[in-house]
Order: C-alpha cells, then structure tokens, then sequence
C-alpha cells in the first residue's frame, strides 16, 4: 500500500516538474540587457564594445524614452572618449531632444566641446548639467578641466631683427 502511495505521489508531482522555468535568473523589470552590458563596457573603458552593444539594444529592442536617451548620452560619451568629439555631439544633441533634463547628455557634450577647443560652448552646457545636478562629481571635474586650459599661460614673442 505505502508503494501505491508512493507512486501516486509521484505521479501527482510529475506534471508540475514540466512547468519549471529552465533558467533560474531573476530579471526585474523590463530590462534590456545590451543596453546594460553596453554601459558597463563603457564604464570599462571598452568603447567599441559598448558602443556595439548599445546599438544592438537600440536596434533589437523598443526601449523607453529615458532609455533611449541613456543610450544616446552612453554612445555620446564612448565616442568622446575615443577622441572623436565630431561624431559624439550629435549623439548628446539626440540624448536631449529626447529628454532635455538628462544632465549626463549635457556633461558628455560639455566634454566633447571640451576636446575640440570649444571652451565657451563647453562651460554653457556644463552650466546645464550643474543646473540639473549640482552634486555630480564628473560636473566638477570637467569644471576644473575647462578652467585649467584657460588659465594656461600664453606667451606673445616679438621678432626682434
């Protein structure tokens, strides 16, 4: 009799084993994970990575219009960050149409000003972020930044014949 129970049990058990999920991760939210492994690869100081996985996530997914514009400013700061200041700033210019209030986007443009010698466009938008964000610590470092380069001392030289 304890057989027959047994195997009853087991056959009562056995269907709910199918409607186990294979994959044991938890996920909250919608998340969309190019756009995160993207923004770490950036963090990281791996650029083209981050840049391709950003666009993947742009492309493959339909995200929020905060999450777009997170992805515009991450694709902003990449480029930057790889020197090349010319396809950065529409990057920022997209983040902001996208949501006028991201002071990242502002910051990122800042520095991509900042690398093409555009100091007074620079410390306008570094205004914006600040405006937005008061206590962001990069805000502050770029400041310094843009303050060195002009107080670098210039030296006008006479020819004398």
């Amino acid at each position: 009799m304890s057989r027959s129970l047994l195997i009853g049990l087991l056959w009562l058990v056995a269907p709910s084993v199918g409607w186990v999920q294979p994959d044991n991760r938890t996920i909250l939210g919608a998340g969309n994970e190019f756009l995160s492994a993207g923004s770490f690869a950036i963090r990281v100081g791996q650029y083209d990575e981050g840049i391709r996985l950003t666009e993947l996530g742009l492309k493959r997914y339909h995200p929020s219009i905060a999450d777009r514009s997170a992805a515009y400013s991450n694709l902003c700061a990449a480029w930057a960050a790889k020197g090349e200041p010319d396809t950065a700033i529409p990057l920022c210019d997209e983040s902001l149409e996208l949501s006028s209030n991201n002071w990242r986007a502002y910051n990122n443009r800042s520095y991509a000003y900042y690398l093409k010698g555009m100091y007074a466009e620079a410390t306008f938008d570094l205004d914006s972020a600040a405006a937005i964000n008061p206590r962001a610590r990069q805000v502050g470092q770029l400041r310094g930044m843009i303050n060195e380069r002009g107080l670098e001392p210039r030296v006008i030289m006479e020819d004398h014949q």
